[in-house]
């Protein structure tokens, strides 16, 4: 696989690098790591990575990579003289593997070598060393660097210019490598090893440096000529070196070919591999048929083209081509560490999980001892007791315990059945005693109960059985401890104790372990995640930013992209650059407001902008002055685009970012101060269609215009139609009563009678919802309208009624959902009725909503003077505002704050008188019915 440039490739880079960085200035330098680096290039409109890998490669860059926190102390030097520099010069140092950018007409000069271990040299004009990467001693074929220096550009290959194909050149060519080819197979101890047809390629790679081997075949295969030919074999021939010499002519323009154009194709060889299960996400470098890279060239290498295992993948650009190639192999390392990074989290989990088994199946193992050894004590109960009966009696003796030990030892030689079955040592210290015990089935077994057909058998199987049962019960005895003190059913009671603890421990370590297991799991898939997610970021394309990205922007909900400038230098931009016929200029009177352009539709330039759209650009250029600091609400305004100028009056001067403006400006309704933000998705153009759907259309802002503005610069005119604007009205009527402090002594009336007047309103006076484009069918309903909400609000204001009618009236306002739906004058027939001592607690309440209605509509107070027109300006000031909109800005200004405290306490009256009347109404009925049954049992006794 190739790694590093050949003198073909540097030239070709070189020839696109001079296309493509000459005059752009280096904005700055990056580590990638100890030897690759990163170069950003930058003008105004146009940005380009250059990506430097010191020895192997140099390219420009379409990825992004993960930098160094901090630069190197060669980076840091690098910064000091060459940022901001521009490039003036790109170029191959003759035919060497070297590069050249110089900065500034040549005062700084880096060069970049591509062979041996690499090196990025600065130096300046003169070519004395400012900075390197390493320092080199001083060998056999090379010099020595070190700060200070001169950079000694004549060793270089072919630095004075490129020697002409002759004849006597590739002769005298050809010798010396025949030369210096007998001179190595004259050194003892070192065997050379020929390959067919690699001796000529050799030779010519030698004596015709600037034709590296791979062009050398594909010029020799292009020619014919027999690449098996032997040096010594051209020498002799004149025929065969003027043939070889066409093939080198062939190969020279081949290069001018390359190098005609500012692009020059590229071409990976790839070849298949293995498929693998799990592609790494954002993986560039391999294509989606298992394609792995294996070398790029410059041109189509003749002599591959027939080999049916390579795939040539053709690219437009050299420096794209190398991208892609280099991005493949970080790819590809970046997926086996995605995939060691999955092994090990697999590995962690799976290590858990069996912790996790091999603790509970420890615990399920200690309940089965535990019930076997159980069961083995009440299997041999006799025995226990006998074992224990005689160490207890020989304690009781007073016989030492080391005794009492040997004397059982001895007894176990002599097969005493008892003493066989004691295991020594002795645990006399703590009381006990281990027993050989069988378990339950071999019991049963040694006490007969056994197939009658193994009875009907011969003496010899028996004594086989018999022999083979005694091995098999020696090696099953269970060795159980015997507490000296109990007896052997305590013993066995002990042991089910034992292994019922053990069982609610199992299930408690089971409980535990499938927490633990789900926090582990938890954890490591976490630490997976934030592994990946750092090692994807270690490589991902650039996106190129779009040319309004620069400033603030948004698109409106019409679909009209909005323009604002960041500071005074980009309002000048705005205005030179993007200021087109048929856009619209925003701004408003304030300190810092920046000057907003709202770009109109290229295919429709003449069409107007829509009022919502005009609103939101408004309302950015206020949040953006110094009302965002005060809170002020103020209001902007708009132009057109050809009453904005820079030629200033006589005597006046504009500053940058200032303008003239001429004609009328056509001013905005007061902008609140709110702002979002958005998440903006770039889509392709074949996936547009499908997101039509998705696109969000503000009908409230497209039919309704701000107050006062058109977007052809014209005035709405204002008729006396108040019903287009019910919670304007409203609005208007409690701000006024606010300002007169009308109610002042009746608050809890005051906030919420504003509830049973619109309910009242809604029920007489519009039958139907108000439409703003049917304002003409209405004309006739205004004055009555106006004339019912005066008398509403003259009737909250009056002062004359009583406290009892003021608790009334507030009951009403807080009962509205159980307003009775007959007509008011049937509700004032049945009163009477009503207001009777026996009628319940909901009449009761009933009647005196309908009361309180009643009143509201008989009482007429005189007519207040310009109420009404301070509630049409009202009406046109907050004309775009919607019921959220105002319940928002209320909050925000907290005007709410006093009516809603009014409307908990008279809630809570209300409430409070609710239950105080029922529970009176209960105790009026316990003392009626404790009357009725003492005259019931007066009349019995009688």
């Amino acid at each position: 696989m190739k790694q590093r440039f050949s003198s073909l490739d540097v030239r070709v880079i070189a020839h696109e690098l001079s296309a493509s960085l000459v005059s752009l200035r280096l904005a700055n330098i990056y580590d990638l790591s100890t030897r690759i680096f990163l170069l950003k290039f930058a003008k105004p409109d146009r940005r380009e990575q250059l990506l430097i890998d010191s020895g192997f490669r140099c390219h420009l860059t379409t990825f992004a990579r993960s930098t160094a926190a901090a630069p190197s102390p060669f980076v840091a030097r690098l910064r000091k003289f060459l940022r901001t520099r521009r490039v003036t010069k790109v170029e191959q140092v003759g035919t060497d593997r070297v590069l050249e950018i110089q900065f500034s007409e040549g005062q700084y000069r880096l060069f970049l070598e591509f062979y041996a271990g690499g090196n990025i040299v600065l130096t300046d004009g003169d070519l004395t060393i400012l900075g390197l990467l390493r320092n080199v001693s001083e060998g056999a074929e090379h010099e020595q660097y070190r700060l200070g220096l001169k950079y000694d550009l004549s060793l270089r290959q072919n630095y004075g210019g490129v020697p002409s194909l002759t004849k006597k050149r590739v002769r005298d060519g050809l010798q010396r490598a025949i030369e210096r080819q007998q001179e190595e197979a004259q050194k003892p101890g070192k065997k050379i090893k020929k390959k067919s047809g690699d001796a000529l390629r050799k030779a010519l790679a030698v004596t015709t440096t600037e034709f590296p081997p791979v062009l050398l075949d594909h010029a020799l295969f292009s020619t014919g000529y027999d690449r098996a030919t032997q040096p010594e074999e051209v020498i002799a021939s004149e025929e065969l070196l003027e043939s070889l010499l066409k093939s080198l002519q062939e190969a020279q323009n081949t290069i001018n070919q390359i190098t005609s154009s500012d692009v020059a194709k590229g071409y990976i060889l790839a070849k298949q591999g293995k498929p693998r299960d799990l592609p790494a996400d954002g993986e560039e470098g391999e294509s989606s048929n298992g394609l792995l890279y294996d070398d790029f060239h410059p041109f189509k290498p003749a002599h591959l083209a027939d080999d049916t295992s390579c795939t040539f993948l053709e690219h437009e650009g050299f420096n794209k081509t190398v991208d892609e190639f280099f991005s493949s192999l970080e790819g590809q390392k970046l997926e086996t560490r995605l995939q060691e990074r999955e092994e090990t989290a697999k590995r962690r989990i799976e290590a858990a999980r069996q912790e996790q088994e091999k603790r509970i199946s420890g615990l399920q193992s200690v309940q089965d001892l535990n019930v076997q050894k159980a069961q083995a004590i009440e299997a041999n109960v006799e025995r226990v007791e006998e074992a224990v009966t005689a160490v207890n009696g020989l304690i009781a003796q007073g016989m030492d315990w080391l005794d009492i030990g040997r004397l059982i030892e001895n007894e176990q030689k002599r097969h005493n059945a008892v003493a066989e079955l004691i295991k020594l040592p002795l645990k006399l210290q703590e009381n006990t005693v281990t027993l050989l015990l069988a378990e339950f089935e071999d019991e049963l077994e040694d006490d007969g109960y056994i197939d009658e057909t193994e009875s009907e058998a011969s003496d010899s199987e028996d004594e086989t059985r018999e022999s083979k049962k005694a091995e098999q019960t020696k090696d099953k005895r269970l060795a159980i401890e015997i507490d000296l003190a109990l007896s052997p059913w305590a013993n066995a009671r002990q042991y089910y104790d034992q292994r019922r603890t053990a069982a609610s421990k199992q299930e408690k370590t089971a409980q535990a372990s499938a927490v633990a297991l789900k926090n582990t799991e938890s954890r490591v898939m976490a630490d997976l995640k934030k592994g990946l997610k750092q090692e994807k970021d270690v490589l991902r394309p650039v996106r190129k930013q779009m040319w309004f990205e620069k400033f603030v922007y948004f698109l409106s909900s019409d679909g009209y992209l909005v323009l604002a400038g960041r500071d005074a230098q980009q309002n000048e931009i705005l205005y030179r650059r993007y200021l087109r016929k048929g856009d619209v200029y925003v701004h408003a009177d304030l300190h810092g407001a920046a000057s907003v352009v709202i770009k109109n539709h290229t295919n429709t330039p003449e069409a107007p902008i829509p009022p919502s759209t005009l609103a939101q650009a408004g309302n950015l250029a206020v949040c953006t002055s110094s009302a965002w600091d005060s809170k002020a609400v103020m209001s902007a305004w708009w132009v057109n685009s050809d009453q904005v100028s820079k030629t200033a009056p006589t005597g006046e001067y504009l500053t940058t970012g200032g303008f003239m403006i001429k004609g009328k400006k056509n001013f905005l309704p007061p902008a609140q101060l709110l702002l979002g933000f958005a998440v903006l998705f770039r889509i392709s153009e074949e996936s547009k269609a499908r997101h039509v759907k998705h696109r969000v259309q503000d009908d409230d802002g497209q039919k309704t215009a701000p107050a006062g503005a058109t977007p052809d610069g014209g005035q709405v005119e204002n008729d006396d139609d108040d019903d287009d604007f019910p919670d304007a009205q409203q609005n208007g009527n409690a701000a006024e009563e606010d300002e007169e402090d009308e109610d002042d002594e009746f608050p809890d009336a005051q906030a919420n009678m504003s509830v049973a007047s619109a309910e009242e309103d809604e029920d007489h006076a519009r039958p139907e919802a108000s439409n703003p484009l049917q304002g003409a069918k209405e004309e006739a309903k205004p004055e009555e309208q106006d004339d019912q909400q005066e008398e509403d609000s003259s009737s909250e204001s009056e002062e004359d009624a009583g406290a009892h009618e003021r608790d009334e009236t507030t009951s009403v306002a807080h009962d509205t959902a159980d307003v009775s739906s007959k007509p008011a004058a049937d509700q004032a027939a049945d009163a009477p009725q009503s207001a009777s001592r026996d009628s319940s607690a909901r009449e009761r309440k009933e009647h005196r909503k309908a009361a309180a209605q009643a009143a509201q509509k008989k009482k007429g107070g005189p007519k207040v003077r310009g109420k009404k027109g301070k509630a049409k300006k009202i009406a046109q000031k907050y004309a775009d505002q919607d019921e959220e909109d105002r319940e928002m800005a209320m909050q925000l200004l907290g005007s709410r704050a006093a009516e809603q405290k009014r409307e908990a306490e008279a809630s809570a009256k209300v409430e409070k008188q609710e239950t105080a009347e029922e529970a009176r109404m209960r105790r009026k009925a316990q003392h009626q019915k404790a009357q009725k049954q003492g005259l019931e049992a007066e009349e019995i006794r009688r």
